[in-house]
């Protein structure tokens, strides 16, 4: 029996290894059709999903509903699985390196329960080629088994973006590829299980792997050139967003604006391609630029911040600044690679004292990630500069009442990095990207 029957007709278990963003609304949208078993290190989450709760605050509980599910830490448990997705992040460290470490430690939890006629199928973002290279390797050496004759690997790039409730697993195509014909076969019928837009059969696993990976990369880099461009036309006097809107009466300019790139795939995924490029013996020299200076706009705004401070007469070294916003991006609790710190802690270099709110984000996460938390609430008639950093939902109806509410004697400076309030704003300095 081929393994989409097997599972189609529940005589087989799909694993989701990994449940974090990615992870578990891919494993629940499987188990409203076929038995899945949801697998993490991590048992105070895997407790939480039991309830029924999403640990990253993306799904309400309504999305367990109806689900054939076992949420698990066990490795025993995985003992029956037919089919394995692999779902970990993969991050980088403090020298902007991969770290595989967990896509590595998910291959030798899969490689000690793996069996003949299994499926292992990796969607974390990694450089083309780390599939067969990196993980296949300890697949066969922890199960004794070889890949193709003995078990089957694909890779098919997650497509998930947080917050967004248009583009889910179901609405966005999806790319899946194989070790072979068959697997190949096998595994985009398994997806078509759960996703409505269709299935692309890329060519081979190492297509599929570069395909995800200059998604990310193609993103970063035009972002790239609106930020230069921002730092070119600001000392020129001349608003950034009043270009890009002038600019867009073409039809076929490309809509990119300025701001910060964090998080855990754009400001993350290029430098797996720049590591892969120099094994290959190449320099990624674009792709190095774009990285370099978006990873340099929160220290810029905070810079200019200070500028701001410091001409309209204010000591910088007693001066106060509200941070609006800490997350990644608008509309989610995830400060992981926030470039929000950067800003902070560009602040604080010169001194100056940094309150931060955000509607989202888990003070005692941000404690935990980078040493602050938030305050309850803004000080009222205490700042001498607000930044708005992070354009949520709730901060997208302001007046300037709020912002002179906050500023010392209604006058100081309001810094919008997403250009919110361009033209809103009459009576105070504004500033944005």
């Amino acid at each position: 029996m081929k393994i989409y029957d097997k599972l189609i007709n529940k005589e087989g278990k799909l694993a989701v290894i990994g449940l974090g963003y990615v992870g578990l609304p891919i494993a629940l949208e499987f188990a409203k059709k076929i038995k899945v078993v949801g697998f993490d290190i991590n048992e105070e989450r895997v407790e939480m999903m039991r309830n029924n709760i999403d640990p990253s605050e993306e799904l309400d509980s309504a999305a367990f509903d109806g689900c054939d599910i076992h949420f698990t830490s066990k490795l025993e448990d995985l003992k029956d699985v037919n089919f394995f997705v692999v779902a970990v992040p993969t991050p980088i460290n403090n020298m902007n390196l991969p770290d595989l470490g967990p896509v590595l430690s998910a291959s030798r939890t899969v490689g000690q329960v793996l069996k003949k006629g299994d499926y292992v199928v990796y969607e974390s973002t990694v450089y083309p080629g780390c599939t067969e290279d990196d993980c296949v390797p300890i697949l066969e050496e922890l199960s004794g088994l070889k890949m193709v004759t003995d078990f089957k690997v694909g890779y098919s790039p997650e497509r998930i973006n947080p917050g967004d409730k248009v583009h889910t697993i179901r609405t966005i195509k999806k790319v899946a590829s194989g070790c072979d014909e068959l697997s190949l076969d096998e595994i985009a019928k398994v997806y078509e299980i759960v996703v409505d837009a269709g299935i692309y059969k890329a060519t081979s696993i190492k297509v599929a792997e570069a395909c995800k990976i200059i998604e990310n990369t193609q993103r970063d880099v035009n972002i790239a050139l609106i930020n230069e461009l921002s730092l070119i036309l600001s000392k020129m006097g001349v608003n950034t967003y009043d270009v890009l809107a002038a600019a867009g009466t073409k039809w076929n300019f490309l809509n990119f604006t300025p701001g910060l790139v964090g998080g855990h795939c754009i400001g993350v995924d290029p430098y797996y391609l720049v590591y892969k490029a120099k094994k290959v013996g190449y320099y990624a020299k674009v792709i190095s630029s774009a990285r370099y200076i978006n990873d340099s706009m929160g220290f810029y705004v905070g810079k200019q911040t200070v500028k701001k401070i410091l001409e309209a007469g204010r000591n910088a070294l007693e001066s106060k600044v509200l941070v609006m916003g800490a997350t990644f991006k608008e509309n989610v609790s995830d400060v992981r690679n926030s470039k929000v710190v950067d800003i902070i802690r560009e602040l604080e270099s010169f001194s100056v004292h940094v309150d931060v709110v955000d509607p989202y984000a888990s003070s005692d996460e941000l404690k935990h990630e980078y040493g602050f938390g938030l305050v309850e609430k803004p000080a009222a008639n205490s700042y001498d500069a607000v930044i708005l950093a992070v354009s949520h939902e709730e901060y997208s109806q302001l007046d300037e009442h709020f912002f002179k509410g906050l500023l010392k004697d209604g006058k100081g400076v309001v810094v919008d990095i997403k250009g919110l309030y361009r033209g809103k704003l009459k009576e105070l300095e504004y500033w944005s990207l």
